[in-house]
């Protein structure tokens, strides 16, 4: 059952922001240090990528791990309304390929950074990240991914014992 009633809760989920998160912003910042030079939110391009780089020929969506349902622990199902969810977070990800594949065909390369490479107990150090997107920009592989380490949820189980 939910702790709010269905205004507030729509309240709630309608101020969740899609552009500048914490985790963007986190990446933009290392980025920027580093020199690399971006525009943000492409509206040509589809699926409007976060940073688009075009001296790369590249794009980069950093993706929520909760609303692109990563598989990680921070993204978890709603108990209530479960079906709802379920279908939401699967037509996201459908949605997500879509987007891939359309920006593929233009000749962009496509870069997807994980919320969880960047916050909380999976996150790697913010210059570790800027040095695998640097690595990936010059390497002029197609794809690219960055997700968290399981080392933090290791260490915090061994940790416990």
């Amino acid at each position: 059952m939910d702790r709010v009633g269905s205004e507030t809760r729509s309240r709630i989920m309608a101020s969740v922001g899609q552009k500048n998160t914490g985790a963007e912003l986190t990446l933009r910042r290392g980025l920027h240090r580093a020199g690399i030079r971006y525009r943000l939110h492409g509206r040509e391009l589809p699926g409007r990528p976060d940073l688009v780089l075009p001296r790369f020929g590249a794009v980069i969506f950093v993706h929520g791990c909760y609303w692109h349902s990563h598989g990680c622990y921070r993204s978890t199902v709603p108990k209530t309304r479960e079906d709802f969810w379920r279908d939401k977070f699967a037509a996201n990800r459908a949605r997500d390929a879509r987007n891939d594949t359309a920006l593929r065909e233009r000749h962009w390369r496509v870069m997807t950074v994980w919320e969880c490479a960047l916050k909380g107990k999976t996150a790697w150090p913010l210059e570790e990240v800027v040095a695998s997107v640097i690595r990936w920009l010059h390497s002029g592989k197609e794809t690219g991914v960055i997700e968290g380490h399981l080392s933090g949820l290791i260490s915090k189980k061994v940790g416990s014992s």
